[in-house]
């Protein structure tokens, strides 16, 4: 075997990892600073992250040049069974943390499984989609990739761990570039749309928004959008008078039930025999869209239960607050509102390094976690933010770069994979932070206070890292 050369190695992804974590520890040690100043102390999460800091180096180290990039396919299986193993096993035994059982505790150190999962089944869809006969279009490998991804979001939302589920989401797209159709990400984006719409308004309008986006598919499939889409606006208008018209006299007998019934049960009728007559002149497009609909109409539905009955009283009230259904500053949007007062009061330049009001005097809880971006924003202004997400975009943006040259599927996969986790941890935790989102807690990579975060997303790069410099050196 050639020699690897260490001179391949990405030292701008390297660099950039290093300023994060610089950076990160810098704002956790302003944000959790006594006013007695520095004390070396297990109990401060400055000195503890430094810990985490340097074992995180050590660990980068040892997959760079110790641990050869063949190991990972060889394990993906029996590693990604031990973190379904452990997701599970520590929502019965784990240590419980603002309500989420998600850790291990020994001694003053907590580990948690679910960051280290996003390793095994990155490492695992990089072994199974990079086979040569794997194919979406094959029932099978699609059944198993569904599974795959799957079995640790079940497993996380168990423990309550919402954020950590939703990062999983992320995997979609890679699988996308791997050749999943486009439609499933769109039914996606349809489905929170339609579940918006059906809380800040109502079911009827969700049930006629739904109508005109099958109008307007319908058409383009047919190829008549001509007269498909001036139609499609047309019977959403007149549909549209249907409450009006149940107030009138002569129609009274429409009131024994609601006008969404009555317009779920007009629309659905007339989807199922469209659906039955595409079926029969084998339009297979057409007949898959009546169907869908008939999926939409079932959601739209099943909102109000699902609100109400499956989610948690606090996950109802922070969804309530972020979609204007209410306003609560000091209780459940008391987070979201000191994060903002932090950020808007750094202005441009920001206060300076440790001289954050907001920071200091601790008025944002979990400041050195989940909401140390209102620490940059407050200390280091509107530049020190513009410059985090700079490099994060450009970590991000190297990474599916370096990806994309990648000969080796192994690699190309996995670096997609890498890619898509980081997106979506930044974009879930900074747009939680300026109320984009409800607060559902996950870290900010390699900057926020964390032990298992700074490790997974260590291991997560490095392994890259080592992949990539193999493939330039051989």
């Amino acid at each position: 075997m050639p020699e690897l050369n260490y001179k391949k190695l990405d030292w701008v992804i390297i660099g950039i990892y290093l300023l994060l974590v610089v950076f990160g520890w810098m704002n956790i040690f302003s944000s959790s600073v006594s006013e007695d100043g520095f004390t070396f102390s297990l109990k401060e999460k400055y000195v503890m992250d430094l810990i985490w800091v340097g074992s995180a180096l050590v660990i980068g180290i040892l997959i760079l040049f110790v641990i050869p990039s063949k190991v990972y396919p060889a394990i993906s299986w029996p590693f990604y069974a031990l973190m379904v193993f452990l997701l599970v096993a520590v929502a019965f035994v784990g240590v419980e943390v603002n309500g989420s059982k998600s850790w291990f505790a020994i001694g003053p150190f907590r580990l948690q499984p679910a960051e280290f999962s996003k390793i095994s089944t990155a490492v695992l869809l990089a072994y199974l989609m990079s086979k040569y006969d794997f194919r979406f279009s094959n029932t099978r490998d699609a059944l198993r990739i569904v599974l795959v991804l799957a079995l640790p979001m079940l497993a996380i939302l168990l423990e309550k761990e919402t954020g950590s589920a939703l990062v999983y989401l992320g995997f979609l797209l890679v699988c996308y570039r791997e050749g999943m159709t486009g439609w499933i990400l769109v039914a996606g984006l349809l489905a929170i749309l339609l579940f918006i719409l059906t809380l800040i308004f109502s079911p009827f309008v969700a049930i006629l928004v739904l109508i005109a986006i099958t109008g307007i598919a319908a058409s383009f499939y047919s190829r008549r959008q001509m007269l498909g889409m001036p139609l499609t606006v047309a019977i959403v208008l007149l549909l549209s008078f249907l409450p009006r018209l149940m107030r009138v006299e002569a129609f009274s007998f429409l009131t024994r039930f609601d006008p969404e019934i009555w317009l779920a049960l007009l629309a659905g009728g007339t989807a199922l025999v469209l659906a039955i007559l595409y079926w029969v002149r084998r339009q297979r497009a057409l007949r898959n869209l009546m169907l869908a609909f008939l999926v939409g109409l079932g959601l739209i539905f099943s909102v109000q239960m699902v609100f109400e009955k499956v989610l948690k009283e606090h996950q109802r009230a922070r969804i309530e607050v972020l979609l204007g259904i209410k306003e609560d500053p000091m209780g459940v949007g008391y987070n979201v509102h000191q994060s903002l007062v932090a950020i808007g009061s750094g202005g441009i330049a920001g206060k300076g390094f440790l001289g954050g009001t907001q920071t200091r005097f601790n008025f944002v809880p979990e400041q050195s976690t989940d909401f140390i971006f209102c620490t940059i924003g407050e200390e280091w202004g509107f530049f020190g933010t513009l410059l985090v997400l700079i490099a994060y975009l450009t970590l991000i943006l190297r990474l599916i770069g370096s990806a994309e040259k990648q000969k080796d599927s192994f690699a190309r996969i996995y670096g997609w994979c890498v890619a898509m986790c980081l997106l979506m941890h930044v974009v879930i935790n900074i747009s939680m932070t300026i109320g984009l989102m409800p607060v559902i807690g996950i870290p900010l990579p390699l900057l926020s206070y964390g032990g298992s975060s700074l490790w997974a997303f260590t291991i997560l790069l490095f392994i890259y890292l080592r992949l990539d410099m193999e493939k330039k050196s051989f």
